[in-house]
């Protein structure tokens, strides 16, 4: 199983405004503690903003913050929310398949229940089991040194319809 990109991303926004809170955070300030791209990460953060894990502030000095509180953040349903499809092999889309062993197979149920297994591990960890260990985390992310913050317009950007 392979997580894609958008997802591990959003997880690390998650991570990030759970570490900052509540005070708010940007996507420039996570850019630089990251070291990843500012596009992708405010793709990210506007998915969770949709997605109800995130809140924005606009203005002046604005920004985003969790909308719920860690311990209620379970990261299974994040994942499943962020992954489109999980198709572990060209069976799990009736669309593209072209396996004739389609009926018989047993790999698919394996895969289908490895799947499941995979979610229920994660269905048991939330956001706040993630950051758990701040001052470990914090100065990975320069978070202890303070990181000053980006503009309003990472909340415009970011902001859900």
């Amino acid at each position: 199983m392979r997580l894609t990109q958008f997802s591990n991303f959003a997880v690390r926004v998650l991570m990030y405004a759970g570490l900052t809170d509540p005070r708010l955070c940007t996507v420039r300030e996570m850019t630089r503690a990251y070291d990843v791209s500012y596009d992708h990460l405010k793709k990210a953060a506007g998915e969770l903003c949709r997605l109800g894990y995130l809140e924005t502030v606009r203005g002046r000095s604005g920004g985003f913050r969790l909308a719920k509180r860690p311990e209620d953040i379970c990261i299974g349903e994040v994942i499943r929310r962020t992954e489109r499809d999980i198709p572990l092999v060209e069976c799990f889309d009736a669309q593209t398949n072209t396996c004739p062993l389609i009926t018989p197979c047993q790999l698919r149920r394996a895969l289908q229940e490895a799947l499941a297994a995979f979610f229920g591990v994660l269905d048991r960890y939330t956001l706040a089991d993630l950051i758990r260990a701040p001052e470990t985390l914090m100065p990975l992310l320069a978070l202890d040194r303070g990181i000053a913050t980006g503009s309003a317009d990472d909340v415009r950007s970011i902001s859900a319809p």
